[in-house]
């Protein structure tokens, strides 16, 4: 580990980080995945165009799917690392 992090463990704050890590990524990921759900259910029916642009840049939900993906999965391996290293020191 570097000096950094094994400061941050010694004091007792890693564990929060990680916790933090594993909560706001968890609530990211929910968002992107309602936003995705959104946007593709209004493409069903009709109601959004194939992408929706913002200031020149085209917004489609896949983006926002993937992004939901890559958050869950930053949350689940935080999640896992967090529990492995709680059994490492019982």
């Amino acid at each position: 580990m570097t000096p950094i992090v094994t400061a941050l463990f010694q004091t007792g704050r890693g564990r929060l980080v990680e916790k933090q890590i594993v909560t706001v990524s968890y609530w990211l990921g929910l968002l992107s995945s309602l936003i995705a759900m959104g946007m593709w259910g209004l493409n069903i029916l009709g109601r959004l165009a194939a992408s929706v642009v913002l200031a020149g840049c085209t917004r489609w939900y896949e983006s926002f799917y993937k992004g939901a993906v890559l958050f869950f999965l930053i949350a689940i391996a935080t999640g896992g690392y967090r529990f492995v290293r709680s059994e490492k020191t019982l």
